[in-house]
């Protein structure tokens, strides 16, 4: 089955954590460069970027929580989906 990684922003520290199963819920943009798509983990755990890719499948499990500067990176892998685009 394959897989995709996709990251999302968290401000807050300690919302979710590595092997945790997230579900998401997804927003639709138009924009002038057509449909965008993005998504949230719920309950407003954490956004990702925009992307022109709708996903299949709103769950998945976190790979990582990394620390940057003032915000955290969440790496979710979410099953059956194509690894071709994060």
């Amino acid at each position: 089955m394959a897989e995709r990684d996709m990251d999302f922003r968290m401000e807050r520290p300690g919302l979710v954590e590595a092997g945790q199963h997230v579900t998401m819920t997804e927003s639709v943009l138009k924009t002038l460069s057509g449909t965008m798509y993005y998504y949230t983990i719920n309950d407003a755990v954490a956004m990702s970027n925009n992307t022109p890719k709708r996903l299949h499948h709103l769950e998945g499990t976190v790979k990582s929580v990394v620390e940057e500067e003032s915000v955290y990176t969440v790496t979710v892998t979410i099953n059956g989906e194509s690894a071709g685009e994060k």
